[in-house]
């Protein structure tokens, strides 16, 4: 059977095309159209999307098999993704799953016979305040329990599911926020809501009274660093562009929120996309660029959906296009959705997946502000940073610098989650102490429980014991202790977890998003994580605990992508701050953690 896409999906087709520097580029956004409009990507779409784009059937074939999101022929009706990494795991994921595969007599990755629902365990869903976590097709289900899941079932065979939108957790708490201000209140989303509380008014001070030196030099003395985990100062990167290069200059907006733990960039999208857009405008400008391109993971179909809408919206109301602000400046932004990959969060790789590839991470350098899109001058920034940079145009760095630290200013959005009263999303100064944020913000360890450990940066940072929570939750300060701020993704973890199987968790997630190009990664994060199986199920030896550090200094500095640092990281912050633990599971031949809420791994998938 040949394929044929309909003559509105090869217009769209063509239309999309047109936006990127080469048809390749649009090799995702084909094969999304391809799922919208056979329900699925089959070998037959594949090979009519390779030939409408202008590549091989086998590199489509390639970049299919790389990404987890896309929809097969033997998918059901209804795709159940089950969140299973740390923070969804603490509050029941794994036993979510478990359940739903004895209900539906099926485990990861099988559909029913029925052709109803396929069951996923999968990776962390951006959801963690809200755990335990399932997306269904393109809905988020959250703080669900086994009653609940049963009836949406039932309604799923019955034809009566409704998809739900599901709300956002910002508890309200002494600090007055300014980047979440006005994220809760009713249409915030919309222009017209932006509009009315000075919106854009920043973007066109920028465009038509600043110099693009100008606006970098004010960014540079806000002392802005980026809110996406690597924590480098946002206007010296814009400073790096080549100002002689004759090449198109681009701007890749990094919305690939993947780290297990954060999720402020989500509700970001969803709530406020157009102080994106303006950041997105006032960042082009300054570094010479006309073209944005607006990359989100997969897993975020509302986000993408959302953020279309109000580019839209932008480009009705002349705020892009051809003469924005009545300047003359061309300014277009193209909306991209990836397809699951936690590695495309990692700026190179997400660029080589904005090139219609696999997320590869490439050799740096060049870096990509010299060498980054299609070889040309490309700034990548997380859409947190970008969201700051019109209220620093607006009120001028000395205002940015009211809040947070010398070397650290401005605030933070932090993503709490795990076992804490109080989970959420909590915008504090920089340098805010972790005990303030854990036990004044988040109310504390719910129900009176110890504190165990906390994760401070998202899994990949170090974890840090109740001795250590009186650290400034800065760049600084948590590097300083071989901790890290990373995305501030902070994860509660009280006195009833078993750290090894937690560990083990955290070593399936990274084995499982290796992208697999650099051997002490691809190799070490699968060495880790069944060593971690071994210890975990009784079967460890004492040699293991010396051999999981020598397999981390096999990885760390060796390999494209900081993702073999990143496993490492908490590999040895655990090992060696609960040596005990680790030490009694390898003497008694068994988890001694009764009655823990452990984390278990999801079967391994793509890459």
């Amino acid at each position: 059977m040949t394929l044929e896409f309909n003559k509105q999906t090869t217009d769209e087709l063509e239309a999309l095309c047109k936006r990127y520097p080469k048809r390749e580029a649009a090799l995702l956004p084909a094969l999304r159209l391809l799922e919208r409009e056979f329900g699925s990507v089959s070998e037959e779409g594949m090979k009519l999307v390779a030939r409408l784009i202008g590549v091989s059937p086998a590199t489509v074939y390639g970049v299919v098999t790389f990404y987890t999101h896309y929809r097969r022929p033997t998918d059901g009706k209804f795709m159940l993704q089950v969140c299973a990494t740390v923070p969804c795991a603490l509050k029941g994921g794994v036993s979510l799953y478990k359940h739903l595969s004895g209900r539906l007599g099926i485990t990861n990755g099988q559909t029913t016979p029925d052709g109803v629902v396929t069951l996923k365990k999968v990776e962390c869903l951006a959801n963690c305040d809200n755990a335990p976590c399932m997306q269904v097709n393109d809905w988020y289900y959250d703080r669900l329990t086994l009653p609940v899941v049963d009836g949406m079932i039932e309604s799923m065979r019955a034809g009566t599911w409704k998809p739900v939108r599901m709300g956002y957790n910002i508890p309200k708490h002494k600090y007055e926020p300014v980047l979440l201000k006005h994220v809760l209140e009713k249409d915030s989303e919309t222009i017209a809501h932006y509009l009315g509380r000075g919106g854009y008014k920043a973007a066109e001070k920028a465009l038509t009274t600043l110099k693009p030196a100008d606006v970098i030099d004010i960014v540079k003395k806000s002392g802005l660093r980026g809110r996406g985990g690597a924590g480098f100062p946002t206007g010296t990167k814009w400073s790096f562009v080549p100002q002689a290069s004759p090449k198109p200059r681009y701007l890749v907006l990094n919305d690939d929120e993947s780290e297990p733990g954060t999720f402020k960039d989500k509700m970001l999208t969803e709530r406020d996309p157009h102080a994106i857009i303006e950041g997105a405008m006032i960042a082009a400008y300054a570094i010479g660029s006309h073209d944005i391109y607006w990359y989100l993971r997969g897993e975020f179909p509302l986000g993408a959906k959302i953020a279309q809408q109000a580019v839209d919206e932008a480009y009705a109301r002349g705020f892009l296009g051809p003469n924005p602000c009545g300047t003359g400046y061309r300014l277009d932004i193209t909306v991209h959705r990836g397809a699951g990959a936690y590695i495309c969060g990692e700026e190179t790789g997400l660029l080589s997946s904005l090139e219609g590839q696999r997320g590869n991470p490439k050799i740096k350098p060049p870096f990509p502000a010299v060498e980054g899109y299609f070889r040309c001058p490309t700034i990548v920034n997380n859409v947190a940073t970008i969201a700051s940079v019109p209220l620093i145009i607006a009120n001028g760095p000395e205002w940015f610098r009211k809040w947070g630290t010398e070397k650290s200013p401005g605030t933070m959005i932090f993503s709490v989650s795990g076992h804490v009263e109080r989970p959420g999303l909590f915008e504090a100064p920089l340098g805010i102490p972790l005990r303030e944020l854990v036990f004044d913000l988040a109310g504390g360890v719910k129900g009176g429980r110890k504190l165990k450990a906390v994760v401070p940066g998202g899994i990949s940072s170090g974890v840090l014991t109740p001795e250590e929570i009186d650290v400034k939750m800065d760049f600084d300060s948590l590097a300083a202790i071989k901790s890290m701020l990373g995305s501030a993704g902070v994860t509660v973890l009280d006195e009833t977890v078993c750290m090894v199987d937690t560990l083990w968790n955290t070593l399936r997630f990274f084995h499982h998003e290796s992208c697999g190009q650099c051997t002490p990664c691809r190799e070490g994060t699968g060495w880790l994580e069944k060593i971690l199986r071994r210890i975990e199920n009784g079967h460890g030896r004492p040699e293991d605990l010396q051999l999981l550090l020598d397999i981390c200094d096999g990885m760390v500095g060796r390999t494209i992508c900081v993702l073999a640092d990143a496993a490492a990281m908490p590999t040895r912050s655990i090992v060696t701050k609960f040596k005990a633990e680790f030490e009694a599971h390898i003497e008694k031949k068994r988890c001694p953690m009764k009655g823990a809420a452990a984390p278990q791994p999801a079967t391994a998938g793509a890459h």
